[in-house]
């Protein structure tokens, strides 16, 4: 058997996914990743004796608990599993309707519950592992005008790998939360990035930030997914792995910016709006 760590990457036929299985396999990795499609991870990645491509539809029980079995059957275990399957949505809270709001949540939130709850119970059997859930900087501040359902998507992943990291300690087992700024991948591309069925036109602004996004910053991204990759990879290597993994430049300044304006509110309301306490009798 293979001693090299595995990984388990879901979403990885394209984009940061992508770029991470293909460091993994260079630094001879075991890798078990994921895809709709078979045909389109081969197509991608190539043949290697160390890879298992497998099929999976991330919103599927069945589908998540076969993958994992299937890469346990092939390595042995499973050391670090990367929740990457996702895909952007815009439009305004008001234009989107019920069904593509929850589709989104199904697939970025579900999708990656579906993928923890079938493979806690053999990274708590081993008592070691590593979760990485792919955020966003959009889920640490929703300060994007049409993409709110895809923050509240990420909000929510921020939330629970938080929770999750609190309730796998004991277990050898840690969680880290990953917030890419703008990279270069096709993740703004029509087939990654969905639009609103029924746009309302007087919400300028959102149209203005919809086009931005799919004609001007599309391809003119400043991050390198490779660069990306490879930082994950150290977290996953390091003993004092982070939780909170911010990527690039610009979600480090992004960050910043929301950590100083809540300090700023926290520091504008503080008296009054501790005052809130029962009045202590003498």
């Amino acid at each position: 058997m293979n001693t090299q760590k595995t990984w388990f990457v879901t979403g990885a036929s394209k984009g940061l996914g992508l770029s991470l299985v293909k460091q993994l396999l260079n630094k001879g990795y075991n890798v078990a990743a994921t895809s709709r499609s078979i045909t389109n991870l081969t197509n991608v990645v190539g043949e290697h004796e160390n890879f298992l491509p497998l099929s999976v539809n991330i919103k599927a029980e069945d589908s998540v608990i076969s993958a994992i079995d299937q890469t346990i059957s092939r390595f042995g275990k499973i050391d670090v599993v990367v929740n990457n399957a996702g895909y952007g949505l815009t439009g305004s809270l008001e234009e989107l309707s019920d069904e593509e709001a929850r589709e989104n949540f199904d697939v970025n939130v579900f999708g990656s519950l579906n993928v923890i709850r079938a493979v806690m119970p053999h990274l708590r059997a081993q008592q070691s592992g590593h979760i990485f859930n792919v955020s966003s900087i959009g889920g640490f501040t929703g300060n994007f005008p049409g993409f709110g359902i895809y923050c509240a998507t990420k909000f929510a992943v921020q939330g629970f790998t938080e929770s999750l990291a609190a309730e796998s300690k004991s277990f050898g087992v840690k969680a880290t939360i990953v917030s890419p700024g703008y990279f270069r991948t096709n993740f703004l591309a029509p087939d990654s990035l969905s639009t609103p069925k029924n746009e309302i036109q007087a919400y300028k602004e959102v149209r203005a930030v919809q086009a931005a996004h799919q004609n001007d910053i599309n391809g003119n991204q400043a991050g390198d997914p490779d660069k990306a990759a490879l930082v994950m990879i150290a977290a996953a290597e390091s003993t004092e792995a982070p939780m909170h993994l911010f990527l690039g430049a610009d979600a480090y300044g992004i960050a910043a910016q929301k950590m100083e304006d809540v300090k700023a509110d926290m520091e504008a309301w503080r008296e009054l709006a501790t005052s809130t306490g029962f009045e202590v009798e003498a």
